[in-house]
């Protein structure tokens, strides 16, 4: 017989989650003290050179990505420049940051939004970014949260998708899906900043092959510590 919705079913959802989100505090409370500085790596000037940036930094280092923009932005000094900008030439200037033409395409698809819809300001809310070419909810987070300040989501990248799944905040494996998990776990308040500390936490110590968990300053509370150091001893 199935448990009902309501009474022992329901309650136990209900214990759960609320022993998940005071986990949740205290990961928040322990990268706080580890990073109090954390704050997106892309360099920029402008919200605009913000977003540029993040469409770069798809499968790419923002070490790299910080190579590319100075000299990217002394050619293309305005979204205008971008928006009317020769295909290939774009192309071969931002090549070494991979997917090259694929960021092309994004990159001009947005511009041209932002000349056409927006009087060449990029949009302050996430519906209009989302209308904007080339736009996902990963770089409007960004641009909402490093450019605005503003939490209106939370930023999902390579180290947040790895490390929520480490850590047991989320069994998805779809950006969006561990996105909504977050956000209920995680007060609106700090969405945008949590997204940077497990970004800095991902890079500095929880690294995809070989995380360092003896070192690690969540290894009491990251449910895949124990199995990870025992593999390092055998």
């Amino acid at each position: 017989m199935r448990k009902s919705l309501t009474g022992k079913g329901k309650s136990s959802v209900s214990r759960n989650k609320k022993t998940l989100q005071t986990r949740t505090f205290k990961i928040i409370a322990a990268l706080q003290k580890e990073y109090p500085e954390a704050k997106t790596a892309l360099r920029h000037e402008n919200p605009f050179e913000l977003l540029v940036a993040t469409i770069l930094s798809a499968q790419c280092t923002d070490a790299r990505v910080n190579m590319v923009t100075p000299g990217l932005f002394r050619k293309y000094p305005s979204v205008q420049h971008f928006a009317s900008a020769i295909p290939k030439e774009l192309e071969m200037d931002i090549r070494s940051t991979g997917f090259y033409r694929n960021k092309t395409k994004n990159i001009m698809a947005a511009s041209k939004s932002i000349v056409e819809k927006f009087n060449g300001e990029v949009p302050k809310t996430m519906v209009e970014l989302l209308q904007l070419g080339g736009v996902g909810r990963k770089t409007a987070n960004c641009v909402l949260g490093g450019a605005y300040g503003m939490n209106e989501g939370i930023v999902v990248d390579t180290h947040v998708l790895r490390l929520s799944g480490r850590l047991g905040l989320s069994r998805q494996k779809d950006p969006v899906k561990v996105e909504a998990d977050l956000m209920e776990l995680v007060p609106k308040s700090e969405w945008y900043v949590f997204s940077n500390y497990l970004i800095n936490h991902g890079r500095a110590v929880c690294d995809a092959r070989k995380p360092n968990c003896p070192a690690c300053t969540l290894k009491k509370l990251c449910p895949s510590a124990e199995g990870f150091m025992r593999k390092m001893k055998k």
